[in-house]
């Protein structure tokens, strides 16, 4: 299987997530954290948006980062002189491929067609990558996606995005149709967004299927409930798919950080791969097992992450843990004598809905100890 290209479009459809709106200097700031931390393609801007949006763009053209970088566009010339006028040399060209939205835009097949010839062509002609967004491919006719895919491959478009619009797609359909359309001789970028939560599962499904690419965006955020998440596909492509990628702890964690708290969206404390609870232990055998082997009840080692491993000492505990956390504080307790003590731990979590540190714990063993 080739590379799995990663296309990340924080800064175009993560910005558009509802409340969101990036400065320059966090624009610039996320640009240079995402190619850091592993992002092939990046996708900056929308050139019709206006004078400080194309103004944005050139200054993250103007970084140099060394990686394509691409601007959304829709198949109209003058989304295309927009783009022209501010330096880039990769465009996604958006089209409307489902009734409904070609309905809701008043755009016929005809029409679209013309604008995909005119657009498609210049951009061609003063030598632009080409990416043909697909939108709401997930809801079109199979075959009328692969006549299109035909004509703009005849056109001379690089890549056609299939687009999962609205989230509707489960894994297993995303792959049945991703079969039959990277069959027809162009490259498939996955494009996933997550109304029902399958955003990250379908853009892997579709890899799986042929695709050769995936936009994703930093802690998922996007259009309503956001798009597949760039931490998630990395460490997914990594370690599910068994690519070899180079990917930095430090721009990781300084990029969620900053995409963070630039969008105002919290990180969860049990998100996947970034999460703070990732690797806390509390169950009795889920600790236990960790403490003898980490494979045990863990996929990957918190180091990769830059995560940290914990044993919440709280309902749900059992002796190791308690063990352990006594071991920490000094004292060298034999399981045998922890059962008082569980009991007490036990009942504290359940009244007060809280766990305990390690100097409740001492206090509670050698009270118990003291009563024996």
């Amino acid at each position: 299987m080739s590379r799995i290209l990663i296309n990340d479009t924080t800064l175009r459809d993560g910005e558009q997530a509802p409340y969101v709106a990036f400065s320059l200097k966090e624009k610039l700031e996320i640009a240079k954290l995402l190619v850091g931390s592993g992002a092939d393609e990046l996708e900056i801007g929308i050139p019709a948006m206006g004078v400080k949006e194309r103004e944005a763009i050139k200054e993250i053209l103007a970084l140099d980062l060394g990686v394509r970088q691409m601007g959304w566009c829709r198949a109209m010339m003058d989304d295309m002189e927009y783009a022209l006028s501010c330096g880039l040399k990769a465009v996604d060209l958006s089209v409307p491929t489902s009734g409904i939205l070609m309905g809701v835009k008043n755009l016929s097949k005809e029409k679209i067609f013309a604008n995909l010839e005119n657009s498609v062509g210049l951009a061609k002609k003063e030598g632009l990558f080409v990416c043909i967004g697909a939108e709401d491919a997930s809801r079109a006719d199979e075959a009328y996606l692969k006549e299109l895919i035909a004509f703009v491959a005849s056109l001379g478009a690089d890549r056609f995005r299939f687009c999962d619009t609205v989230g509707i797609l489960t894994p297993t359909q995303t792959y049945k149709i991703v079969s039959s359309i990277s069959k027809c001789g162009m490259p498939i970028e996955m494009h996933t967004h997550n109304d029902f939560g399958m955003a990250t599962a379908n853009a892997i499904a579709g890899v799986e299927a042929g695709a050769l690419s995936i936009n994703t965006t930093t802690l998922g955020i996007g259009e309503r409930a956001g798009n597949a998440s760039f931490e998630q596909i990395v460490m997914s492509l990594i370690y599910q798919i068994g690519e070899k990628r180079d990917m930095d702890i430090v721009s990781l964690k300084a990029l969620t950080a900053k995409v963070a708290k630039a969008s105002g969206i919290a990180i969860a404390v049990n998100a996947p791969v970034i999460g703070k609870r990732l690797f806390a232990h509390e169950s009795g055998i889920h600790a236990s097992g960790v403490l003898k082997n980490s494979a045990s009840y863990e996929p990957f080692s918190p180091d990769i992450v830059g995560g940290k491993r914990a044993y919440p000492i709280g309902k749900h505990t059992g002796r190791d843990s308690i063990k352990h956390r006594l071991e920490s504080v000094g004292v060298d307790a034999k399981k045998e004598e922890l059962g008082a003590v569980l009991d007490e731990v036990r009942l504290i979590a359940e009244r007060d809905k809280k766990t305990l540190s390690a100097k409740e714990l001492k206090a509670i063993f050698e009270k118990a100890a003291s009563c024996a």
